[in-house]
């Protein structure tokens, strides 16, 4: 099923733009990690699998996660990735619930929660406020908030203080962790923190490991919350070569790697945001701090188009409530990549009939 609301397709992801036709296209669609995932990784999931005969036990693999985040093992739930966990909370969630949802945002929790039988509030941040979180804009009645931090795909990080002041008793707090990592020193971060009321923290391992063909991520909640959605998972629902990778994803040397893996990204967003400032028909929300970049400009969808031909998938904008046709979300790449996308997109915006902008990839 396909949640249309009010003309968002709520179920459009960037891997759609890299499917049929998408042969030799560079991806800055999707938000994965290029280079991944690294061949030690690789190697620990081959080694796995002679031991698929067995049924998965996922006691090992939670214990490195609940440790990852100096937690109790009884507040981790391993998920075939976060969207899973959004489909469990939303199935979770009693009939007459009042649900909200902060957008623009990963749209599969408002899906999700659609499907499951919920009417659904939106609160739109706005361009002019930098898509910046105002917890007081949030009503009051609201018993479920979801909120991602880093955004996807305003790519905006939210103070962890204004984000904590969303909770309140008897309301659940949802806050989609998983582009955190990609984030240097995680400054913002909840997952961990035990002193927020109704505090659930959704975190991926697919994105900074290239991982989304293998689907694993985890929940960090009270035990009260672990529990039913535990209960309302199938037997044995993370592959025994997923729990090898969660295993190995949090170990001390796989977090240093990620954490320098960010600290790269940091520099190569910031040369994509240089070259695009270099375009006067081009905004972005500068205040960027995931591995990807929004941008607007006028006829973005016949740029988009254009950039197809030049060789470039970029991931549209109007799927995300809050947004239109203007908007575009790139995926940050090395140098030499985005300095030959910054060129097409010269190319691109020349056209489509923009006003001339001058080549940016220097």
């Amino acid at each position: 099923m396909y949640a249309h609301a009010d003309g968002h397709d709520l179920r459009h992801h960037g891997d759609a733009e890299m499917r049929d036709g998408a042969a030799g296209l560079v991806d800055l669609a999707v938000n994965v990690r290029t280079g991944t995932p690294p061949d030690w990784l690789c190697a620990r999931i081959a080694e796995s699998l002679t031991g698929l005969a067995a049924y998965p036990d996922g006691r090992v693999a939670r214990a490195a996660v609940a440790a990852r985040h100096g937690l109790p093992a009884e507040r981790v739930l391993l998920t075939a990735g976060a969207a899973e966990a959004f489909v469990l909370l939303a199935r979770a969630l009693p009939a007459g619930s009042r649900p909200v949802v902060v957008h623009p945002q990963f749209t599969e929790p408002e899906a999700a929660l659609r499907d499951a039988g919920h009417e659904v509030r939106r609160v739109l941040l706005r361009e002019e406020e930098g898509f910046r979180l105002d917890p007081a804009a949030v009503p009051e009645d609201a018993d479920l908030v979801v909120l991602g931090n880093p955004t996807n795909p305003t790519s905006v990080l939210h103070p962890a203080g204004t984000v904590a002041r969303l909770a309140r008793p008897g309301r659940t707090l949802v806050v989609d962790e998983a582009f955190m990592d990609a984030v240097p020193g995680e400054p913002e971060a909840l997952a961990g923190r035990v002193d927020v009321p109704g505090l659930v923290v959704l975190r991926s391992l697919t994105k900074t490991w290239g991982l989304a063909g293998l689907r694993i991520g985890y929940v960090l909640a009270e035990p009260e919350t672990v529990e039913p959605l535990e209960r309302a998972l199938p037997l044995w629902p993370v592959s025994i070569p997923a729990l090898a990778a969660a295993e190995a994803c949090v170990s001390p040397a796989a977090l240093a790697e990620a954490e320098a893996a960010a600290r790269r990204t940091a520099v190569e967003r910031a040369h994509l945001l240089a070259g695009l400032a270099e375009f006067d028909e081009v905004r972005t929300v500068a205040a960027a701090r995931g591995p990807f970049v929004l941008l607007r400009t006028a006829r973005a969808d016949a740029v988009r188009a254009r950039l197809r031909v030049l060789g470039f998938a970029t991931r549209r904008g109007d799927t995300f409530p809050g947004l239109d046709a203007r908007w575009l979300r790139l995926a940050v790449r090395d140098r030499a990549t985005t300095n030959r996308f910054l060129q097409a997109l010269d190319q691109s915006l020349t056209a489509v009939g923009e006003p001339g902008g001058g080549t940016a990839g220097g």
